[in-house]
């Protein structure tokens, strides 16, 4: 969205396996220790406000910006609907899955093809839906953005876009823009020598309980 808006940002990498999301300068940005999170100097009234779950973030980004985030009520309901789709279905479910499949301790079969299962069934909605739309909410939106990273995914998450042709497509448009092309391009150099085997990076990312 920051690349699409044209808007100038700075990536402030959080170390999750060494814990860097529990500390108090986190948490006051983002109470529930998840990223992403920002936090705008141009806030409203300009003054700073940070904002934390991804939703939140595109939905505030595109009402300072005006841009992919539609004003008029209909259009304005069928970005959420499909926002909010990702939110409590695709994102969730996909992450689950990609969960059971890698980084369980020990293969769980009914929790894999749970999981697994329910990513398939999530595709099949959004492959009905773009099967007469070229977009998920009928015209490029955050509704997009915010589903493009996990169908990214799809490999890890046992799923086989050739499947999904309407998905599929969708997905090569998406990609093919020039702000998610740079979007995709940002690598962050640490997160790909985390050894996920190693148990004390286990135990900052999973099973924590309330602090």
């Amino acid at each position: 969205m920051l690349e699409e808006c044209g808007l100038p940002y700075v990536v402030r990498p959080v170390d999750i396996s060494k814990g860097e999301q529990f500390t108090a300068e986190f948490l006051a940005i983002s109470p529930n220790n998840r990223m992403p999170a920002i936090i705008d100097p141009d806030g409203p009234g300009g003054s700073a406000i940070s904002v934390f779950e991804s939703a939140a973030i595109l939905q505030y980004l595109g009402r300072k910006t005006g841009k992919f985030y539609p004003k008029q009520e209909r259009a304005r309901v069928a970005v959420e609907e499909w926002l909010f789709w990702q939110m409590g279905g695709l994102g969730p479910m996909a992450g689950q899955a990609v969960h059971f499949r890698r980084y369980a301790p020990r293969q769980i079969a009914y929790a894999i093809a749970r999981y697994t299962d329910e990513v398939n069934r999530l595709y099949g909605v959004m492959n009905s839906r773009l099967t007469h739309h070229e977009f998920l909410a009928g015209r490029y939106s955050i509704a997009d953005m915010a589903c493009v990273g996990w169908v990214r995914l799809a490999e890890r998450q046992g799923q086989d876009l050739a499947q999904f042709p309407h998905v599929q497509r969708w997905f090569a448009t998406v990609r093919a823009r020039e702000p998610v092309k740079r979007a995709f391009a940002i690598h962050i150099a640490e997160a790909s020598r985390v050894d996920m085997h190693d148990p004390k990076v286990r135990a900052v990312l999973f099973g924590q309980r309330a602090r």
